[in-house]
């Protein structure tokens, strides 16, 4: 796709105005950083980031038995949550491989919320529309809403300064109003420390997002790009669609089947995954932790004794452990475990590295 054709979220004048660079990612042009990635990152962990993610997608499935209809579909069991929660699902093929990793938001019995991501919207809800029951209609609603994501410690301070709603369970949302306009906000994130996302219409993100970023900068944090939201989900070990998720990596591969309703009767691709799951999945995902002066990489080669026993899906630099850090896909057969040691291919060096059980750094979210 040519720079032609890259998508621009509703700020994208903003984040020129702010000095960001720029980089495509899922068809759209993001902003990859402002002061520095490493910046950015450490102001997520110790005070406070700000995010513009409106290039996720969103849409509404609707109608009598909506609430049903997407629980016959996606991999997590909607009976564990009710209205006003949010649930971390998967949208499976029927041969076991992930269309996309996605959050539901439940408003009401007949009224589901879906936030995919960018890449994969279309797919999700073709799926979506093709199967829908008579009287339950999906509508993609990529460009009505925005998204901008308030991470770290001081994430609640922000949103009280500007009268939003903190008071919310991890992975609640609430509904509610700034500046006479609709906003919805979710204690939800995706760096592994305490935070919210807010959706505001697409075309009332600008003024939000300015108040956000004044109040976030007189906090002493950072206007974050994608850049860091990529080194704190590495940390995590949070998974990332295309990487340590695809058509051709299944949930229990990636260590996502606690996002799967086992005792349901029915999802998309049930079959294949039980039968997964009774068997044992032929890879895993694993941490990487190196330990030689090196950064680690996607598509490099694990080895143990010198035969190959997995490839890395992710890899970086930690500005927190301040090491490179990968995770990677192994072999079930290696009998790999917490704490062995493998080596890794680094374009023709071998760099010793951890086998290590995410996350690298510890969970703040809840």
């Amino acid at each position: 796709m040519s720079d032609q054709e890259l998508q621009r979220g509703p700020i994208h004048a903003v984040h020129v105005e702010l000095g960001a660079t720029f980089a495509p990612f899922g068809g759209w042009e993001m902003p990859v950083s402002y002061a520095g990635t490493v910046a950015e990152h450490a102001a997520v962990r110790e005070t406070v980031g700000l995010f513009d993610v409106s290039h996720l997608g969103k849409a509404l499935v609707a109608g009598p038995g909506a609430a049903e209809f997407v629980n016959s579909a996606l991999t997590n069991d909607l009976a564990k949550i009710g209205p006003g929660k949010a649930q971390y699902t998967l949208c499976c093929t029927e041969s076991g491989g992930v269309i996309d990793d996605l959050i539901v938001y439940y408003v009401a019995d007949d009224e589901l919320f879906l936030v995919p991501n960018a890449a994969n919207t279309a797919a999700v809800v073709a799926e979506l529309v093709a199967k829908a029951p008579a009287g339950v209609t999906v509508t993609d609603q990529h460009r009505g809403y925005a998204v901008l994501a308030v991470q770290g410690p001081k994430s609640a301070d922000i949103l009280t300064e500007l009268g939003l709603p903190t008071e919310i369970s991890y992975m609640g949302f609430v509904d509610a109003e700034w500046n006479g306009t609709p906003v919805r906000v979710c204690r939800s994130g995706y760096t592994g420390e305490r935070g919210f996302e807010v959706l505001p219409s697409w075309d009332g993100a600008e003024a939000l997002f300015r108040a956000l970023e004044a109040a976030v900068r007189a906090a002493g944090g950072q206007v974050a790009g994608l850049g860091a939201r990529d080194t704190l989900r590495t940390e995590m070990g949070y998974p990332l669609h295309g990487h340590e998720l695809s058509l051709a990596i299944s949930p229990l591969q990636a260590r996502t089947g606690w996002a799967v309703g086992w005792k349901k009767p029915e999802f998309w691709g049930r079959e294949a995954l039980v039968e997964e799951k009774e068997v044992g999945p032929k890879r895993r995902l694993w941490g990487l932790r190196a330990l030689d002066r090196g950064v680690l990489r996607q598509g490099q080669t694990v080895l143990k004794d010198g035969a190959s026993v997995g490839e890395t899906t992710s890899g970086t630099f930690s500005p927190t452990l301040k090491v490179g850090i990968a995770l990677a896909l192994l072999d079930t057969d290696a009998g790999l475990t917490a704490g062995d040691e493998v080596s890794v291919d680094v374009r023709g060096r071998s760099l010793r590295a951890e086998v290590v059980s995410p996350p690298f750094v510890e969970d703040h979210t809840k």
